[in-house]
């Protein structure tokens, strides 16, 4: 796929913007904090109605405001797609494909695929396990619509079940309270089973890919392997949330399923999180992320479009130019503050942004 146009207006910083892309790289430019990582934030929501910051609606709306458009036009397997999204204050959004309305974010799944890559996605190793959660559940659910509907229908199930466990008194448990656990249970079984089945494939078809490209990176024979690691096991889930029902009235909230697993990164066998330097752990994470481009490329028999948010400050020269390589016949769009490195390590760029508060002041082909 390849992104053809981008259209913002009152969308953060940008009162009216239209962005014409290369099929090639992609260079926004610019100092700090003139917008530059708004452009990748709306084309990840346009693609995933989902804001890489966590961002709520009204967040992104322009102050002042009351509401804003976002406008994607690209061209997937020769056919023109366009994607129109229309933020208000609150109201759910509107999502269009083709000037046709759709009901549910999931019947985006699939038709854009993206891959973001910033600073933070260096420090996943590192990090909590949320973040490694996150990790999983954006890229799966763009390749899986059973993972999506699995993860939205587990997550109401876990807020209901955690609302009925906040207004339960251990003193007044009932027949009645006793029955709706019962039901929120089942329904959470079937869902948190879903997801460790499809999370399980998805760490093991990327340990299928990742060993190759960090020995590139690291022109060593080190095995890296990455581990799920679920908070429980498919076949003890329904039997473990029944006995940790007391604990769960007690703290008033559901203490055990796949909202607590974590993947676990093992190089030549050792913990990476606990044992390994800070560069071996970068060095991972981007190859955790170059894995996961090639992951879409098998799901989706296309190319994905690679999002860079001022990644390239954070690699030494040797990765910057391993990434610049690898990525050469994918669409990217890339942030940057400065052209410097590309021009002295002659890396190829085929259109250039000038981006200062908010619009473009300068464009190169």
């Amino acid at each position: 796929m390849v992104i053809k146009i981008l259209s913002l207006k009152d969308f953060r910083n940008y009162e009216a913007e239209l962005f014409e892309f290369s099929e090639g790289v992609n260079v926004l430019y610019g100092n700090n904090g003139q917008g530059k990582t708004n452009v990748l934030e709306a084309i990840s929501l346009a693609c995933t109605t989902k804001s890489h910051r966590k961002a709520r609606d009204e967040e992104i709306i322009q102050f002042g405001k009351d509401e804003s458009h976002i406008t994607l036009g690209m061209v997937k397997r020769e056919i023109d797609v366009r994607i129109d999204m229309h933020l208000r204050r609150k109201m759910k959004k509107a999502v269009s494909i083709n000037s046709q309305l759709i009901r549910r974010s999931s019947e985006l799944l699939g038709l854009a695929n993206i891959v973001f890559f910033s600073p933070e996605d260096l420090n996943l190793v590192k990090n909590g396990p949320s973040e490694r959660r996150r990790f999983i559940d954006l890229e799966a659910c763009q390749l899986d619509r059973l993972y999506m509907d699995d993860l939205i229908n587990y997550n109401k199930c876990l807020l209901q079940r955690n609302h009925l466990l906040k207004n339960t008194r251990m003193s007044h448990i009932d027949d009645t309270v006793s029955a709706s656990l019962d039901v929120w249970d089942d329904k959470m079984s079937r869902h948190a089973i879903g997801l460790i089945n499809s999370r399980e494939k998805f760490v093991q078809q990327l340990n299928e890919i990742i060993n190759p490209i960090h020995k590139s990176l690291t022109g060593s024979n080190e095995e890296i392997r990455l581990e799920y690691s679920p908070d429980t096991s498919k076949e003890e889930y329904k039997a473990r949330l029944e006995k940790t029902r007391d604990k769960d009235l007690k703290v008033a909230s559901t203490t055990i399923g796949p909202h607590r697993d974590d993947i676990i990164f093992l190089l030549n066998g050792m913990n990476l999180r606990k044992y390994g330097s800070q560069g071996q752990q970068h060095t991972v994470s981007l190859a955790l992320k170059l894995s996961e481009i090639e992951l879409v490329k098998r799901h989706a028999k296309d190319n994905p479009v690679l999002l860079l948010d001022d990644v390239l400050s954070e690699l030494d020269s040797k990765r910057q130019k391993y990434l610049l390589q690898v990525i050469g016949n994918i669409q990217t769009v890339m942030t940057c503050t400065g052209l410097d490195e590309f021009v002295k390590n002659n890396f190829d760029i085929d259109k250039v942004f000038l981006i200062e508060h908010g619009s473009i002041s300068l464009k190169q082909a």
